[in-house]
């Protein structure tokens, strides 16, 4: 055997080694344009919160419930169809026009500290403790394409002054940047990871809200081009009651009741889980309204795995733009699983703390020996 034909061995052996790697990326790797959304896990709340005044040691717990979206490649796809809860949606569904994923994270993470806001805000006006709302600065949600902000800003930036004026909240960012124009340039300081930097950004026209009428380039305000959002604490004005809340990298906003219900059962004495596991979901605003929530049916899927005894779920909404069930959705998927767990339907915070407070203390369990 020659060395000819030596070299067209190692060259065949080369190109099916790179021919295996390309089908594995494909398989594996290669992203397509959808993602799987699935059941995610059902987390202990009260490691996420914390009182300076807690009442009493808890029997049970409350847990928040969430989603695994993941990115669909060929594998998972196919394998999708073998997994009879599994749901793939398009990833134009969920993001906004220009959106990319990283900003759709960081608008997640936005409306997960805005839910933490009107939990606290709603748990303190059931309890009568007064507060305050403070603004803590604005962050950049989203930068449009095609603007010169999109070379400097990103999201997850915090503007902090215009020129010499500092910004808290978004409505002044707006007002600072009106009396401008096309072309001008803007010093903007802004915070990334700490560290805060000074860049002059030329402005341009921003784009008409969908559906508005057109107008004349003249008429059109000016801007950096992005979406901005105000970052609110809440402060009681008795440093004793005054509660924090940790969630990590949770993100979206569909935790808000199952906090409110854990900041109550930490100020108040007595325990209101009378020593159950209660899952749930729902958003909420200040007033204690719950709001439907996304994907509720993997939610179900989650809680059932770790045993949970109740889970509370946001009561179907039929209005003028359409039906959102999440109760029914919740009732579908726990008969299709045979779960003992029960549904609970809420429309606010008071009816999950009356449902509570009906419920008998539940007995523990003898423990078996052998």
């Amino acid at each position: 055997m020659g060395p000819l034909n030596n070299t067209k061995r190692a060259s065949r052996a080369i190109t099916s080694v790179f021919i295996a790697i390309a089908i594995i990326y494909a398989l594996y790797f290669m992203p397509l344009p959808l993602f799987i959304f699935s059941a995610g896990t059902a987390e202990v709340v009260h490691p996420m919160v914390q009182a300076k005044a807690s009442g009493n040691e808890d029997k049970g717990t409350f847990m928040l419930t969430t989603v695994r979206v993941s990115d669909a490649s060929v594998f998972s796809y196919v394998m999708s169809f073998f997994r009879p809860y599994d749901e793939i949606r398009k990833k134009t569904e969920l993001l906004r026009k220009d959106e990319s994923e990283q900003e759709y994270s960081q608008r997640q993470e936005v409306n997960m500290l805005s839910s933490q806001s009107s939990a606290l805000q709603a748990a303190y006006h059931k309890l009568g403790i007064p507060y305050k709302i403070m603004n803590d600065g604005v962050v950049i949600v989203q930068v449009y394409k095609g603007f010169p902000a999109h070379e400097v800003l990103q999201a997850g930036d915090y503007i902090v002054k215009v020129e010499d004026t500092p910004v808290e909240q978004s409505q002044e960012l707006q007002k600072l940047l009106q009396s401008k124009k096309a072309g001008d340039t803007v010093a903007i300081s802004y915070k990334r990871k700490q560290i805060t930097r000074v860049a002059q950004i030329p402005l341009a026209l921003l784009p008409l809200d969908e559906g508005a009428s057109p107008v004349k380039p003249e008429e059109r305000r000016a801007g950096l081009g992005v979406v901005p959002a105000t970052v609110q604490s809440i402060k009681t004005d008795d440093e004793t009651k005054q509660v924090t809340i940790k969630a990590g990298d949770i993100g979206g906003p569909s935790a808000g009741l199952m906090f409110s219900l854990e900041i109550i059962n930490q100020l108040l004495p007595e325990d209101i889980t009378k020593g159950y596991k209660i899952a749930g979901t729902g958003t909420i605003d200040e007033k204690g309204v719950v709001g439907v929530i996304g994907g509720i049916q993997h939610k179900i899927i989650a809680a059932d795995k770790v045993g949970a005894d109740f889970f509370f779920a946001p009561k179907d909404v039929v209005t003028s733009a359409g039906s959102f069930p999440n109760y029914t959705d919740a009732m579908k998927r726990a008969e299709e699983i045979h779960t003992p767990m029960k549904i609970v339907p809420v429309g606010t915070l008071d009816d999950a703390i009356q449902y509570l407070s009906a419920l008998p203390a539940k007995t523990p369990q003898p423990v078996k020996t052998s």
